[in-house]
């Protein structure tokens, strides 16, 4: 199979969906990798590093026009909806297009896969049967450690915050950090803010994650059942509070609305991590490296959907060390023959030929939904 790589376009987009390592197996497995280049600059890996693997490095064009499996980290942007295009319709197998795509929490990308043709897989709902998601996860760790650094800066007094420091000093109470879900990436941004020595109270509905964290932790994190007392009583009196909501290929639920947010202390700070989802906090709305904060009610604002993007090198081999396997898959065996064998893989699909099979996504947008196994008969 051809696999091609283009370069990210969106705003401060510096990951890369393959690294050579990656082209490398690839390569050897008999595929052919087309890289467009420049592609891994942002990540510090060279043209000449994915020659070496056995690469082709051609145009923009040539990844889109020449790949029947295209790789890419984040969803497709405008700019990239005149690219998309799911191949022959003589009833041969779409192109693949497998990426970071969020598809729930937005009908205009749904709607240009539609027209497209293509098959559309999104790491984000690929499941186990024990109802993990192994391609989230490396993302929603990277995401989750970010989440008190990036919260901590904007505390500072001249990022808009209150002028806390997140850890205080002898004498002084430290900052209350409050993480609502307790999923991979809220579990690393509790972690995370306990070791920087903040107040950290964590919240969630599955009372053996909470146990997880308390067993683990001994008591330094303060874990509570989510409802919407706890929810209240802990927001309104944190100095940070990171949203980590998911609901698998869904929208995130709401579970600070504005009138909560109005409640909150002036110069306190949200940062919501699930805003790729639709976030967790009704006043949160999707930003971008560029410009990544603004203020509502005298809260500070983070939301942007990209933010393992700022760590490049670091995501982009973490990415690779998740998605190979399944790459490798469809890249070996082709998307009816991987379904088929790996389970995992079916729940990845949203999207086939015009229609769509994911009813988390149909249920978003209102649109009807038919089962995967019958467009791929």
């Amino acid at each position: 199979m051809i696999v091609g790589v283009p370069t990210e376009v969106k705003d401060h987009e510096y990951r890369v969906a393959l690294t050579p390592p990656g082209a490398r197996e690839l390569v050897s497995a008999g595929h052919r990798v087309l890289i467009q280049a420049g592609a891994g600059e942002g990540s510090a890996i060279s043209d000449a590093d994915y020659k070496r693997a056995g690469a082709e490095i051609v145009s923009l064009e040539d990844v889109w026009s020449g790949a029947e499996l295209i790789l890419k980290v984040k969803e497709p942007i405008p700019s990239e909806f005149g690219l998309l295009n799911g191949g022959p319709t003589d009833g041969s197998p779409a192109r693949m297009l497998f990426t970071y795509l969020h598809l729930a929490a937005s009908r205009e990308v749904t709607q240009a896969l539609l027209d497209s043709g293509m098959a559309a897989i999104a790491y984000e709902t690929v499941q186990t049967a024990d109802g993990k998601l192994p391609l989230l996860a490396p993302m929603s760790e990277v995401a989750g450690r970010m989440a008190p650094q990036v919260g901590a800066r904007l505390l500072e007094k001249g990022h808009g915050g209150r002028g806390v420091l997140i850890g205080g000093v002898s004498g002084v109470q430290p900052a209350r950090v409050v993480v609502l879900g307790a999923g991979m990436a809220g579990a690393n941004a509790a972690w995370i803010a306990q070791g920087m020595e903040a107040e950290v109270i964590i919240l969630d509905r599955n009372i053996d994650r909470l146990r997880s964290i308390d067993s683990i932790h001994k008591g330094r994190i303060l874990t509570l059942m989510s409802n919407r007392t706890t929810v209240e009583e802990s927001v309104t009196s944190a100095d940070l509070v990171i949203g980590a909501v998911l609901v698998p290929g869904a929208l995130a639920p709401h579970l600070v609305p504005e009138a909560m947010v109005a409640a909150m202390k002036p110069g306190s700070v949200v940062v919501d991590i699930s805003i790729d989802q639709g976030g967790c906090v009704e006043t949160a709305h999707m930003t971008t490296h560029s410009d990544p904060t603004y203020v509502v009610h005298d809260v500070v604002h983070y939301c942007v959907g990209n933010m393992p993007g700022a760590v490049p090198n670091t995501s982009t081999y973490a990415l690779t060390n998740a998605t190979l396997p399944y790459v490798m898959e469809l890249a070996g065996q082709g998307l009816a023959t991987a379904v088929a064998r790996d389970r995992a893989l079916a729940p990845g699909v949203n999207l086939y030929r015009g229609q769509v099979v994911s009813a988390p996504v149909a249920e978003a947008h209102r649109l009807p939904s038919v089962p995967l196994a019958t467009v791929l008969r």
